[in-house]
């Protein structure tokens, strides 16, 4: 419970009528995300005070010499340039994945289609970096579209494990028999959700939305990419077995009518090492 504090999850399981010991088995599915928004989408009480964390679009800024894997041509990677992230502005307490301190992370892919050969680099802190151009094709033309460079900023998040209705005591709540405290358990405990499970079905789902969102003031800004913690994916999750999100970027957030989701994902210890050619690319829509 780390992530969350222990009062706000008694007050909230108080709230929405779910015994203690569950709502404490629920927190411990947490894990802390960072989510990058734009201005606009800030909570007006942050607008003034928070700096950029990210950058969708434009040319990406590579190190003299950088080629990306391209043949030594002098240019950026083959796929779009969608976003970079300044590790050293974001906030590190919201974040249970080792990346680089400092420096930029930058993520080459496409939302047209399933991308093959996605690329992340990190670009260090002290390194002389200048913008280079997208790869041209024969003729000159540029291989890849330039997107409009839009800032992001920093919005501390929280997610839960995928299969948090698994959990035992959650199961116990869900089959009707409450709590292993016997206390605290909802009117509605008798009823059926129709889904076969007992009376709690609706009671957790409403009391884990609250949860998550107990971080925010209300509801979470819309997130153009999320950074950590477990994928808000549309389908199978590809953060399980052994691998970990390292970002999520929202197609439509970057090329308005793309509605796509890129996911990146990889073992903790290839993230911490900076094995970025290991990581697993997938697109979901």
């Amino acid at each position: 419970m780390a992530y969350v504090d222990e009062r706000n999850v008694t007050g909230l399981a108080s709230e929405y009528g779910v015994p203690a010991d569950v709502a404490t088995e629920l927190a411990g599915l947490l894990r802390p995300c960072v989510l990058l928004v734009r201005k606009a989408d800030l909570p007006d009480a942050d607008r003034e005070d928070v700096l950029p964390a990210g950058l969708t679009g434009g040319l990406p800024p590579l190190p003299g010499g950088e080629d990306g894997g391209e043949g030594g041509d002098g240019g950026a990677p083959a796929d779009p340039f969608v976003l970079a992230v300044d590790c050293a502005a974001l906030p590190r307490d919201f974040l249970d994945i080792e990346i680089p301190s400092d420096g930029q992370l930058l993520f080459f892919t496409t939302f047209a289609y399933e991308p093959q050969d996605s690329t992340v680099l990190h670009v260090p802190a002290d390194g002389l970096i200048r913008e280079r151009p997208s790869p041209e094709n024969v003729g000159g033309a540029p291989r890849t579209g330039v997107y409009a460079p839009r800032l992001l900023y920093p919005v501390p998040g929280l997610t839960i494990d995928h299969d948090w209705r698994s959990g035992d005591l959650v199961r116990t709540f869900l089959d009707g028999a409450g709590g292993s405290d016997g206390a605290g358990v909802s009117d509605r405990a008798g009823e059926s959700d129709g889904d076969g499970f007992g009376a709690g079905a609706e009671v957790l789902d409403r009391f884990v939305e609250a949860l998550v969102n107990s971080v925010h003031a209300g509801t979470p800004p819309h997130s153009v990419a999320q950074i950590g913690g477990f994928s808000d994916q549309w389908q199978v999750p590809p953060d399980q077995d052994g691998l970990v999100l390292l970002a999520q970027i929202s197609g439509n957030g970057v090329d308005h009518g793309l509605f796509t989701l890129n996911l990146v994902v990889g073992t903790r210890q290839d993230i911490a090492a900076g094995r970025w050619e290991d990581l697993h690319f997938e697109q979901q829509c």
